[in-house]
C-alpha cells in the first residue's frame, strides 16, 4: 500500500516507473502513466507537472501512451487523457506474454519431435545484447527483421551498422511502436503494445531479448529461426 512520507512516496513512484520501462515505455512515458493513474483524468500539462517531464514533451508523451494502449484520449476540449485501468493493462500484458511463450513452447515441441537439438544461448547485460544484435546485422546477407519497443536504444548504438546493412543490399524490416523514429532505408511496420525485442537474420539466426535489453536468448538453429521469422512476418502483415 502506498503511504508514508514524501521521500518514500518518491521512491515508490520511481520504482513503479522503472518497472513499466520493462514493458517498452520510455522513462517519460513510464512516469507520465504513473502520474495519470494517480490523477485519474488529466490534461497533458498537469501530467507533465506531476511527473516532472518537460511541458514541451507533454502531448507527444501522452499521444504515445495512447497509441501503445496505456491511455485513452477523451473527446472534447481542452484535450484530456484517462489511464487504461492497471488491472486491464496487467491482464492484457500477461496474456500477450503467455501467448508468446505458448508459441515458443509449441515450436520447441515440434522441433523435439523431429529430433532437432535445442541450441539456445543466454546472453546477459545490455551492452552484450546490443553487441550481438550488431554482430547479426554485420553478418546479414539477405534479410534482417527486428521487432522492438526499444528501437531508440538500438538505433543510437547501431544506427551506422543498420545503414551499412542497407547499403549492402540487405532487406531490413523494423516493427516498432507508433511515433518512434526509424532508420532511413528500412521497411517500417508500426504496431502497438510491443513487449520484447525479437531479431532474425537471414532466417538462420534469432535473438529474443527482454524489453529493457538486459538479457536475451540467441540461437543459430535454422529451423527455429525460420519459424520465428515466419511468425514476425505474419505479425507484421496483420498490422498493415
Amino acid at each position: 500500500m502506498i503511504g508514508g512520507d514524501v521521500e518514500e512516496l518518491r521512491e515508490q513512484y520511481l520504482q513503479l516507473a522503472g518497472t513499466l520501462s520493462r514493458f517498452g515505455l520510455s522513462e517519460y512515458e513510464s512516469r507520465a502513466y504513473v502520474a495519470l493513474v494517480a490523477l485519474g483524468s488529466s490534461s497533458a500539462n498537469l501530467v507533465a507537472e506531476i511527473s516532472q517531464i518537460p511541458r514541451t514533451s507533454a502531448y507527444k508523451v501522452m499521444e504515445s501512451l495512447a497509441h501503445k494502449g496505456f491511455a485513452k484520449e477523451m473527446p472534447g476540449r481542452p484535450r484530456t487523457f484517462m489511464p487504461v485501468d492497471p488491472a486491464e493493462l496487467s491482464k492484457r500484458l500477461v496474456g500477450d506474454v503467455e501467448d508468446a511463450f505458448s508459441k515458443l513452447s509449441a515450436v520447441k515441441d515440434v522441433l523435439s519431435e523431429r529430433g532437432v537439438p535445442q541450441l539456445v544461448y543466454t546472453i546477459m547485460g545490455r551492452d552484450r545484447v546490443l553487441d550481438k544484435i550488431g554482430e547479426m546485422l554485420d553478418k546479414s546477407t539477405y534479410t534482417f527483421v527486428m521487432s522492438s519497443p526499444s528501437l531508440s536504444q538500438v538505433r543510437s548504438r547501431l544506427g551506422r551498422r543498420i545503414s551499412n546493412a542497407v547499403s549492402r543490399g540487405v532487406k531490413v524490416t523494423i516493427i516498432t511502436s507508433p511515433f518512434v523514429k526509424a532508420p532511413k532505408g528500412v521497411r517500417v511496420i508500426r504496431r502497438k503494445a510491443l513487449i520484447a525485442t525479437d531479431v532474425i537474420s537471414d532466417g538462420k539466426t534469432a535473438l529474443l531479448a527482454a524489453p529493457d535489453l538486459s538479457a536475451c536468448g540467441y540461437t543459430d538453429n535454422e529451423a527455429l529461426s525460420k519459424h520465428l521469422e515466419d511468425f514476425l512476418r505474419i505479425m507484421g502483415e496483420s498490422a498493415e
